[in-house]
């Protein structure tokens, strides 16, 4: 993202290079132009470039959302949502602005209505005292697919946590 190539010093990367194979995610943040930032999940890197920049980076299988928000003179021109999981290595992916090399994309939400409601369930999950990181993928595309179509998500429940950390340990 930097554009500079990748040193390495006895077959290891220096201490400010990403570790291999994580997913990386440029964040941006110019006040009332351009905000893109991370709602939940756990880096496991983090780069500052300069004052506006940052690039933050997530382990293979862990979830994470990205928002973006854009603005010209006229007002929004752009709000999205993207909840992702972290692809391992081999895995296929999908391509998303920003994000390196991809992932598997969960939930995509634009529009700031549809963006507001989506935080709305993150909140929620947040409110059962649950990492929203941590909660079934599953219920994520849920929330995308019931979004998409203009209806209301069903709740995240503690029963369907457990339910998810159980099949979690029989299906890795």
């Amino acid at each position: 993202m930097t554009g500079q190539p990748t040193r390495r010093m006895g077959g290891r990367p220096l201490p400010d290079e990403p570790p291999p194979f994580i997913t990386l995610v440029e964040l941006t943040f110019q006040k009332q132009k351009i905000e893109h930032w991370i709602r939940f999940g756990h880096k496991t890197y983090e780069h500052i470039l300069d004052r506006r920049r940052s690039i933050v980076g997530f382990a293979p299988g862990s979830i994470f959302a990205f928002v973006r928000w854009a603005a010209s003179d006229f007002g929004t021109i752009l709000s999205r949502i993207d909840i992702v999981r972290a692809v391992r290595r081999g895995e296929p992916f999908q391509t998303l602005p920003f994000v390196r090399p991809g992932g598997d994309i969960l939930l995509r939400i634009d529009g700031w209505p549809r963006v507001q409601r989506a935080l709305a369930a993150i909140d929620a999950v947040d409110a059962l005292g649950l990492d929203p990181a941590d909660a079934s993928p599953d219920h994520w595309r849920h929330v995308h697919n019931r979004l998409a179509t203009g209806l209301e998500p069903n709740i995240y429940t503690p029963e369907r946590h457990a339910a998810w950390l159980r099949r979690r340990r029989i299906a890795p």
